[in-house]
């Protein structure tokens, strides 16, 4: 089963912590601690997963349970190894 990493489960529990607010990559940078650059790579590995959804720059999940996250990401046979 594949894993989200660190920066992943950050970002993935700012947003349900926000729950529908729309966030931008400076507000979860900020809400993570983590490098702008940390959290843009997760973004964009959650967004081509579909797990999150992005307009004029703000990012929010499409799905809202962890549990169901990481199943989808299992079916998409993401691994925390995989390169970036």
């Amino acid at each position: 089963m594949a894993k989200l990493n660190k920066t992943d489960e950050k970002v993935v529990n700012t947003l349900i912590a926000e729950g529908n607010k729309e966030l931008t990559l400076q507000d979860l940078t900020e809400k993570t601690g983590e490098s702008s650059k940390k959290v843009f790579r997760s973004l964009r590995k959650l967004f081509e997963n579909e797990l999150v959804s992005t307009q004029a720059r703000k990012y929010k999940l499409t799905i809202t349970d962890p549990k169901e996250i990481k199943a989808k990401l299992a079916a998409k046979g993401e691994t925390e190894d995989q390169p970036e």
